[in-house]
């Protein structure tokens, strides 16, 4: 797994405020943070922004007072750089944080497979391969359901080859679910061992994992069962399709 420069939190904060400016890239909008807080973006740093900070390191060309009441601004401007403003600091009672991670040790369930999900809010899948915020991480076996990692996906925007990134994030997973998939990046997540499941109508992560444990533990498709390591005379030729 590639490793993370900056905390699961952190990506999500900048992820989320980044995305009330569509006319700037991820990159571009970190770029500009780190005009006001240096190349170290955490928690603390994140606290210290201040509306005007971002409203001229963005360089709007609506005006804001000092004061940052703004009442000669746009107050449809002023209102969406406050909120991001407030997103950065944490203040993020609108969007769903993240999920609690379940302590997790190899080994601890046997004969289990490890599964990923796109996703951008709670435990949804409802994110494309290529633009998700996060990837949820799940060990699953025929009786128990864990969330032992959630994977940040915001320093793909910086890599030069951004599917290539995201696969590197899940190369220990069996699968993964996304809502929408490229075909180049299905290429790469099929040549690194991981199996693709699209669901378009996305759902609850959970709902969908225990659609795969009842496959698990009922008659498997043949690639689930590759996957589980069980023999080809063994597996069930007339199976219910998942995908």
């Amino acid at each position: 797994m590639a490793k993370q420069l900056i905390s699961n939190e952190v990506a999500l904060r900048i992820a989320l405020a980044s995305r009330l400016f569509p006319e700037y890239s991820i990159a571009d909008f970190i770029e500009a943070l780190q005009t006001y807080l240096g190349d170290n973006l955490d928690e603390t740093s994140l606290s210290r922004i201040t509306v005007t900070n971002l409203k001229t390191a963005l360089g709007q060309t609506y005006e804001l007072d000092a004061d940052e009441d703004g009442e000669d601004a746009d107050t449809t401007d002023i209102a969406i750089l406050k909120k991001a403003t407030r997103i950065l600091w944490g203040e993020i009672d609108a969007f769903e944080q993240l999920s609690s991670i379940d302590t997790y040790q190899e080994g601890d369930m046997p004969h289990s497979i490890r599964v990923a999900v796109a996703s951008n809010r709670g435990e949804m899948l409802d994110g494309h391969f290529g633009s998700c915020l996060r990837y949820l991480i799940y060990q699953l076996s025929t009786e128990e359901i864990r969330l032992i990692d959630i994977r940040s996906a915001i320093e793909a925007d910086l890599s030069d080859d951004k599917n290539a990134f995201r696969v590197d994030l899940l190369r220990d997973c069996s699968v993964v679910y996304i809502a929408a998939i490229g075909g180049p990046a299905a290429a790469k997540v099929v040549q690194a061992g991981i199996y693709p499941i699209k669901k378009e109508q996305g759902g609850a992560a959970r709902d969908l994992l225990r659609e795969l444990q009842q496959a698990i533990a009922t008659s498997p498709p043949p690639w689930l069962a590759k996957i589980l390591g069980v023999a080809a005379g063994d597996r069930v030729k007339n199976y219910k399709a998942l995908a």
